[in-house]
């Protein structure tokens, strides 16, 4: 089948850019937006706030009203990890039995643990979950610049329906069924960029960076085999794709936070400027589920300590440059 009406709920940089590649696509958007001021913008300007300079299609019906994104065959959940529950859970009661909630944020709710996909299973039960993830800035999927990413769903049925109505010349999403890869891949990628963009701002150099990324992605895998992940999903474009992409530009948020850090910023110093980076939020909770299961994720605890102030920039370098030599893996 094809889902001929996608609703996107979120009307910021990457919602707006999804909402803008689904009309590309051919189908009937409706964009809900719950700041008024943004909903305004976004109604006569047909602009966001939050994606200057680019305009979107004049069919995508722009609202404040929930019920009538809800109404729509397939949604894309584009709303900030730490929210995730209050929406899916506003949402439930008007959603149709079977339809799919896409989630396009990475993270993992904190206090909780619970994956995103875990949240809409138990605060939407009707609906089916599903998980967008993979390199892509807002900027380059708004303008038509060629993207690709995973769409996973349990049912690959329905994960190739929603990639065959999501996809087009210039946005192009590979279905899959490994929900938990998809989900895993996005959080801890933006954990690492965090600590890409402190390798940055330090200036420790391009060979530091690549040994980030690389003993990073290491961590990832780890991660992702204890927690129910399939390989061949980390290492694609939910994976390693974005993670590439997350730790080699200030393009990305995360990575951004990192370079303050680096540059000498305090936590709350960043916190108090910087645009909202998931990986702040994603990292103390992954470093307790890794430990929970006894996954070693040193540089990804070197940033949870950077980031609770238990630790300085400096001392967590340190700290991981004279962890004792051993054989890789």
């Amino acid at each position: 089948m094809t889902y001929q009406h996608i609703g996107v709920v979120g009307g910021g940089a990457w919602g707006t850019a999804l909402a803008i590649s689904a009309a590309r696509a051919g189908r009937q958007v409706t964009l809900w937006e719950h700041d008024a001021t943004n909903a305004e913008q976004l109604t006569t300007k047909r602009e966001s706030l939050y994606l200057p300079g680019v305009r979107i299609d004049d069919g995508i019906a722009v609202t404040r009203d929930s019920r009538a994104a809800a109404g729509a065959q397939a949604l894309l959940l584009v709303v900030p990890a730490q929210a995730m529950r209050a929406v899916v859970t506003a949402l439930a009661p008007t959603i149709a039995t079977g339809t799919p909630l896409i989630v396009c944020a990475k993270g993992i709710e904190a206090g909780t643990r619970a994956f995103m996909s875990d949240i809409v299973g138990a605060c939407a039960p009707k609906a089916v979950a599903a998980i967008l993830s993979g390199p892509s800035f807002a900027a380059d999927v708004a303008r038509g610049l060629p993207t690709a990413v995973t769409l996973a769903a349990r049912d690959d049925t329905v994960a190739a329906a929603l990639a065959q109505s999501l996809g087009s010349a210039t946005f192009r999403p590979y279905h899959a069924t490994d929900v938990r890869g998809a989900e895993i891949g996005g959080a801890v990628k933006n954990v690492l960029a965090i600590g890409a963009g402190i390798v940055a701002g330090r200036a420790l150099g391009a060979s530091a960076g690549a040994a980030l990324i690389t003993r990073g992605f290491a961590e990832m895998v780890r991660f992702g085999r204890a927690f129910g992940a399939k390989p061949e999903t980390l290492t694609g474009l939910s994976g390693l794709g974005d993670l590439v992409l997350t730790c080699s530009t200030p393009q990305s948020r995360n990575y951004s936070f990192g370079f303050a850090l680096g540059k000498g910023q305090t936590p709350d110093e960043v916190r108090a400027g910087a645009k909202l980076a998931e990986g702040a939020f994603t990292a103390p909770v992954l470093v307790e589920m890794a430990r929970a299961k006894g996954v070693e994720m040193p540089i990804s605890a070197a940033v949870a300590a950077i980031l609770d102030g238990t630790v300085s920039v400096g001392d967590a370098i340190e700290g991981l440059l004279t962890r004792p030599f051993r054989a890789e893996g």
